[in-house]
């Protein structure tokens, strides 16, 4: 079992969370208490960059899920980029790309946050 370390930085306005490891139901918790902070702290324009993203299981999956609803609900939304093949696959199955921006690198996540915002 690999670990799931996840590095918050700020760019410009928005937060990143860099994810790297594997993201299960071992691991979930530590994404479920970071975003829980941000989403306190008024702070709704995350962006998850998966690029060191190795694994993703349904428990990954579930706290996006869990916690959308609460960020989007505060004006912000939740964009993830720069996923490997075989985690995109994950998230593709499973009707994701419809419910959330998934863009290839992390400049289109912050360019997509520009758009939405002068909408």
């Amino acid at each position: 079992m690999k670990n799931l370390n996840i590095n918050h930085r700020k760019v410009e306005t928005y937060e990143v969370l860099e994810l790297a490891g594997e993201l299960d139901a071992h691991t979930a918790s530590k994404l479920e208490n970071t975003l829980k902070q941000l989403i306190s702290q008024k702070k709704h324009q995350i962006i998850v960059n998966c690029e060191e993203l190795d694994y993703i299981a349904s428990a990954g999956l579930g706290v996006f899920m869990a916690y959308i609803e609460d960020v989007r609900s505060m004006g912000g939304d939740i964009k993830l980029s720069n996923m490997n093949p075989k985690v995109y696959n994950v998230f593709d199955l499973l009707g994701f790309p419809t419910l959330y921006d998934i863009v290839q690198k992390e400049e289109q996540a912050i360019q997509k946050f520009q758009t939405d915002e002068s909408e």
